[in-house]
């Protein structure tokens, strides 16, 4: 991290001249390793930190003026804006999702007094599905609570982060992503409620394997992607359930009083996609049980339903996808693989020997390209902290 502060610092400096006050931050991406698509059904998920994420520097200005930087994104240059005109804009680009922060601390009664000077550099792959957008919004939230003396809870500020991609960006995700980025702990995952935001930290002891994400490098737009879609699907699901059972969400279900009940949703792609949220929900908390035991050959089993699940109930997978875990399952020493995200291109996670690691790695690497058309890029990651001033 030491090199890293050295060289957004420079950077900044070189966009915006040599004025003290400029501060640097970090915050991570996350990855999902079960429970998908169970954040928005009232059901569990299981993510945990990253040691790669946004790296942020930011000095406060004189003026209401804002300006970003994204070393990400050099081509664009500096893009300026003001805190008086906080409106979501396509010509804005990336910065709507930090200005989507401002304006939620603003709904929320928090005062910015001044504008920011802000540049940001990220080592998350973009479109992976790792959460380079959440973690964007939480280290903004992080900089604003620490340079304006705000004192916002990292939990509230998981909870800033998704009301300004709900309510700003448009974007109507759950809350599992900003928690997992603003609450993560290192080599912990969260085991998170998000019908009622309980949660438990869960040591991940890996011994003698790895954690493993694929990158099928195929982009994909969540606003405008089938995830809404999904959303809306689970959502006629539960409400054609309640009619005849007082349940809250499609997660207080277990799969036998589901399997009673599932006839009452009449579209069969609707039941489908509740069925994916109710068994999901329940293989998510056998998983974390399974790991209390230390059973990761269990754990690994779980993960593989959990992407055949995805594959043909909640049909969020495709080609690129269905194509690095099929491979992966073919991998000596591949304890459990499965799409993680939101699906319709990202990444994978796999829980890898050590010893069958690079094997993993060029085996399925061949076998994607020949396939696909294009490489795929792996990345051994390490489970991280939350957000922190460097």
């Amino acid at each position: 991290m030491t090199e890293m502060k050295k060289k957004i610092l420079e950077k900044f400096k070189e966009v915006y001249g040599d004025k003290p006050g400029a501060r640097a931050f970090f915050a991570p991406g996350r990855v999902n390793l079960i429970g998908e698509h169970t954040d928005y059904n009232g059901g569990h998920v299981f993510p945990c930190a990253l040691t790669i994420g946004t790296y942020a520097v930011a000095r406060k200005r004189e003026d209401r003026k804002l300006r970003f930087f994204s070393m990400n994104f050099e081509h664009l240059g500096v893009i300026e804006s003001s805190l008086d005109d906080l409106k979501p804009r396509r010509e804005a680009g990336w910065t709507n999702y930090p200005k989507g922060v401002m304006w939620a601390f603003g709904e929320r009664g928090y005062k910015i007094p001044c504008g920011l000077d802000i540049l940001l550099n990220g080592n998350i792959p973009n479109g992976s599905g790792l959460s380079s957008s959440a973690s964007v919004e939480i280290v903004t939230g992080y900089i604003l609570s620490e340079l304006f003396g705000l004192k916002v809870s990292n939990q509230d500020l998981a909870l800033i982060g998704q009301f300004s991609e709900n309510n700003f960006n448009g974007v109507n995700c759950g809350i599992m992503d900003q928690f997992a980025i603003a609450m993560g702990k290192k080599d912990h995952a969260i085991f998170l409620d998000t019908a009622d935001l309980s949660y438990e930290y869960a040591p991940i002891r890996l011994k003698d394997a790895k954690i493993v994400i694929s990158c099928s490098n195929k982009k994909r737009g969540l606003g405008n992607s089938k995830y809404n879609e999904r959303r809306g699907e689970c959502e006629t699901a539960l409400s054609e359930i309640q009619a005849g059972m007082g349940i809250r969400t499609l997660g207080d279900l277990t799969e036998e009083q589901f399997e009673t009940v599932k006839m009452a949703i009449k579209d069969e792609d609707c039941r489908k996609r509740a069925k994916h949220a109710v068994y999901e929900n329940q293989r998510t908390i056998k998983a974390v049980e399974a790991l209390k035991k230390n059973n990761i050959e269990l754990f690994g089993k779980l993960m593989n339903e959990s992407h055949i699940s995805l594959r043909d109930d909640y049909e969020v997978t495709g080609e690129e996808l269905d194509t690095l875990v099929e491979e992966a399952w073919k991998v000596d020493g591949v304890i459990g693989s499965r799409m993680t995200g939101a699906g319709f291109g990202g990444c994978t996670v796999s829980i890898v020997k050590d010893e069958a690691v690079d094997t993993f790695i060029e085996s399925v690497g061949k076998a994607y390209e020949a396939a696909i058309g294009y490489a795929a890029d792996f990345y051994v990651v390490e489970i991280g902290s939350g957000p922190c001033e460097l």
